[in-house]
């Protein structure tokens, strides 16, 4: 398996992410391809068994207009490794760097799964009894009812094979539980999940996600993306608030040596960086968004994820499950 990776996305690129790049290397049989500046990229390499270099001219940031920097910057870090996976000359592309650059130069360059009106991007939030995949987290703002149907057998598919569930629960995010509760796209979405043989579990509340109301939950970009950023907003104030705490004085400090254990799960659980990254579904071919502000474990573990979702051919199956839901919406007209 071959993967190229973005090696100036991001903003500890970089140096996190050769580091993450190192680490997977040593855990896993699979060969690299890292995209980027020579000058600031050399100092960093190493020779390494199953690592290449391609050097990069030009960088895409996070200021600049999407489709315009992919068509522009052609011999950007981003836009060389979207024309690898093309190409075919990789089996997936990574990057921590411009989400709607990402998603832009994806849509032009290798498009959308037959049937599949928009892609989604889909990060894994850790929940108290697992995870829940939320989608979409920001690439769609403005959704038809068809689009929250579409991410959520999406969702479905990759749960299923991330997850090792074979029916898992899909949620509809709204402001309420009862089934007349939200505005136009939610209700008429409602209808369509609820007809559909996805595992529909209702209406889910923002309260209720952490707490693993379902193992999918759809919504339109909008409220996706903020979503993620609360429920990543609040985990770092708990965090911040606990270690506060715990060295207020002495006794805090010494109390703390005996809850230090389960303290570390508790942080591990809420950490985004054991995920890796969020898959953009949709896309003909596996392309992987790593968090912006990715260090080398968010890397490795995005990487790791991006092994598993080539092994375990995703893509294919959220095809066939797409081509199902079409045939019942044809049917039920």
């Amino acid at each position: 398996m071959k993967l190229a990776i973005d090696a100036m996305g991001g903003d500890y690129a970089p140096l996190e992410i050769v580091k993450g790049v190192y680490k997977a290397l040593e855990s896993f049989d699979i060969d690299i391809i890292l995209l980027g500046n020579k000058e600031q990229l050399s100092k960093y390499l190493i020779n390494k068994k199953g690592l290449t270099y391609i050097y990069t001219t030009e960088v895409i940031t996070n200021n600049e207009a999407p489709v315009a920097a992919i068509r522009k910057k052609k011999d950007s870090s981003m836009a060389v490794g979207i024309e690898l996976l093309k190409e075919g000359k990789v089996d997936a592309f990574l990057s921590a760097g411009n989400t709607g650059a990402l998603m832009a130069g994806s849509l032009l360059k290798i498009g959308r799964i037959k049937g599949i009106d928009r892609p989604a991007l889909a990060p894994i939030l850790p929940t108290i009894n697992g995870a829940t995949i939320l989608l979409d987290a920001g690439s769609n703002t403005d959704c038809k009812p068809i689009n929250l149907l579409q991410f959520a057998a999406m969702g479905c598919v990759y749960a299923q094979k991330m997850f090792n569930i074979e029916k898992p629960r899909v949620g509809l995010f709204n402001i309420g539980a009862e089934e007349e509760k939200g505005n136009e796209l939610t209700k008429q979405a409602y209808d369509l999940i609820k007809n559909s043989d996805l595992n529909f579990v209702g209406n889910v509340e923002g309260r209720d996600i952490a707490y693993g109301a379902a193992e999918v939950v759809t919504c339109d970009g909008f409220v996706g993306n903020a979503i993620l950023k609360s429920m990543e907003g609040t985990a770092s104030v708990i965090s911040l608030l606990l270690k506060q705490e715990l060295k207020r004085n002495l006794l805090t400090k010494f109390g703390t040596l005996f809850i230090m254990s389960a303290l570390k799960n508790i942080v591990k659980k809420m950490d985004y960086t054991e995920y890796g990254g969020a898959p953009l579904l949709g896309i003909r071919k596996p392309v992987i968004k790593a968090h912006g502000s990715s260090k080398s474990k968010a890397i490795f573990n995005a990487i790791r994820q991006a092994k598993t979702f080539v092994e375990m051919d995703v893509l294919s199956h959220i095809e066939r499950e797409i081509e199902l839901i079409g045939d019942d919406i044809s049917a039920s007209k």
